[in-house]
């Protein structure tokens, strides 16, 4: 997703992995916060970071944020972000076993 806002806007590097998929993961994650997020694919590792792969990228005033939303979901991979879902081992309300 290319980030919208202004051409002058000042970009941050908020993740880097060398993996597509988990890049993929990032910044759909973001995206359903609200967090506009650009992908940068590198085909050789950067040699300040040692990332090769790819980084994302988010405006600077939502860094904090989306480094926020990232924490959380390596902390809760098996939510996928829903905050709204109950933890794995509760039962759904819907569940006849929670009657």
């Amino acid at each position: 997703m290319a980030t919208q806002g202004e051409p002058n806007e000042q970009l941050t590097e908020i993740f880097g992995t060398e993996q597509e998929s988990e890049a993929i993961v990032i910044e759909g994650l973001l995206q359903s916060a609200g967090i506009e997020s650009t992908v940068i694919w590198r085909e050789t590792p950067d040699v300040l970071s040692g990332i090769g792969g790819a980084v994302v990228l988010v405006r600077e005033e939502q860094a904090e944020e989306a480094r926020q939303i990232i924490a959380d979901y390596r902390a809760h991979p098996s939510r996928d972000g829903d905050e709204n879902a109950p933890p794995p081992d509760t039962p759904s309300p819907r569940d006849p076993s929670a009657a």
